[in-house]
């Protein structure tokens, strides 16, 4: 079912030019993920619980950030669409945050991490809100959604993966140099991909039935929105759940397995393979159901997360096998919910009128951070009060710490989401059934 200015099936060319900043945007992803707290913490000489601190700050304030730029770009109108005009001016920003994040002077304190990281993460919101609302409006079916959605997630785990492999091509191993460099590509890649898709894909205004509400009122009737409030959990969740390892991945690398550089080619099995996973995650979610398939995600990962305390008796052979696995569940993990969130606005535009992709990106963005942020907030201090060190040798007590919150936390956590999704009530079938009626109630509306 399709309204009048999203047909069914988009071309290929369209969707890749849609696509295609998200390569250079993902690569991003890794050094403010895995690199900034290791950063920060190692070569600028900050101590774990300042710069736990600081992150967790700035995530806090970005909450209230998220929701005010997803409600203003869903109540945008200009000529040049509702969505382009937040990410042409945003890019300015993070451009500037990201390049005193990470190329700070020496002793830059935690009043510098603090101001250039906020920059960076709320200039990024003003990019990826809208781009993600916008890809969500290009099409209106169940399965064309999450076409739209993989090519645009796969891109987004292709730019990690460029970000693994960069350093390790070029010979990188330090945290300050991997930083540098992928700061310098993100920013040549992202303009010229960037301009191409706000000049190339249409983002057109949609049919408006009601009068737009402020942002309380959309909050309220947003949180009565049942299978919302089901994946907007889940994401939280996962969101902390993935967040655990990759900020305490290279802990585990210099902890257990004693070899420095096997840390890009593990980064690399990781991400290549969620890059080779998205077709068959797209398959699945087109033949068995998007939730459906993320709950088979869910359960891989948390299978191969419990084989973790093995790797150290096993060897790191065993430790890319568990990889090939988690990796596979990334892939999932970011094609399936953005495409399930497309058909949970649909829920809340035929009850309240409007199409606010926006804000409800804005409350899956919230909590994806969240779980980040608590990742940070919680792991560091923990390690930090068990007396864990990453400048010296630790003890049977602190690496035990160190594995329970790298894989044994996330593995439960994973369980927690597929028990959450169980029957979630918003299926092919009943996507199809509310675009009919919102195509109904659109038709009643004089021209």
């Amino acid at each position: 079912m399709n309204s009048k200015n999203a047909p069914a099936r988009l071309r290929l060319q369209t969707i890749l030019t849609y696509a295609a900043p998200a390569m250079p945007l993902g690569m991003l992803g890794l050094p403010l993920l895995v690199i900034l707290p290791n950063f920060w913490a190692g070569p600028m000489g900050m101590d774990l619980a300042t710069v736990g601190f600081v992150l967790t700050l700035v995530r806090v304030m970005d909450a209230v950030f998220d929701p005010t730029v997803g409600r203003l770009s869903d109540m945008s109108r200009s000529r040049f669409g509702r969505r382009k005009p937040f990410i042409a001016v945003a890019i300015p920003v993070a451009v500037v945050g990201a390049v005193g994040l990470f190329f700070p002077p020496d002793h830059a304190g935690a009043v510098w991490l603090f101001v250039f990281n906020a920059l960076v993460t709320w200039g990024w919101t003003m990019i990826s809100l809208p781009y993600w609302a916008w890809g969500a409006e290009l099409s209106d079916d169940y399965k064309e959604r999450q076409r739209i959605t993989s090519f645009r997630e796969g891109g987004t785990i292709i730019g990690i993966l460029i970000s693994a492999i960069a350093p390790v091509v070029l010979g990188i191993t330090d945290a300050a140099g991997e930083a540098h460099l992928l700061v310098i590509l993100t920013i040549t890649l992202a303009t010229p991909f960037i301009l191409a898709a706000l000049l190339l894909v249409p983002d057109p205004l949609p049919t408006q039935t009601d009068k737009p509400v402020g942002l309380a009122t959309a909050l309220k009737v947003a949180a009565a929105n049942v299978p919302f409030r089901k994946l907007i959990i889940a994401w939280l969740i996962n969101g902390l759940a993935n967040g655990l390892p990759a900020v305490l991945f290279l802990m585990i690398c210099a902890q257990f397995l004693n070899d420095p550089g096997a840390q890009g080619p593990l980064l690399l099995v990781y991400f290549a393979s969620g890059v080779v996973s998205v077709p068959f995650w797209l398959w699945l979610a087109v033949h068995l159901g998007k939730h459906r398939a993320w709950i088979v995600s869910l359960l891989v990962t948390a299978f191969a997360f419990s084989f973790v305390p093995l790797v150290p008796h096993v060897g790191i052979w065993f430790f890319g096998l568990i990889s090939v696995f988690t990796g596979s569940g990334l892939g999932a993990d970011f094609t399936i919910p953005p495409a399930i969130q497309a058909d949970v606005v649909d829920l809340d535009e035929l009850r309240s009128g409007e199409r606010r992709a926006g804000l409800f990106f804005a409350a899956s963005t919230m909590a994806q951070k969240a779980g980040n942020a608590l990742a940070v907030g919680i792991a560091f201090p923990i390690l930090q009060l068990v007396g864990f060190t990453t400048h010296g040798a630790n003890g049977p007590l602190q690496k035990t710490a160190l594995l329970i919150m790298y894989c044994g936390v996330p593995s439960l956590l994973k369980l927690i989401c597929a028990l959450i999704l169980r029957g979630f009530p918003l299926g092919e079938r009943e996507q199809h059934r509310l675009r009919a009626e919102i195509l109904q109630r659109q038709a009643k509306v004089p021209a």
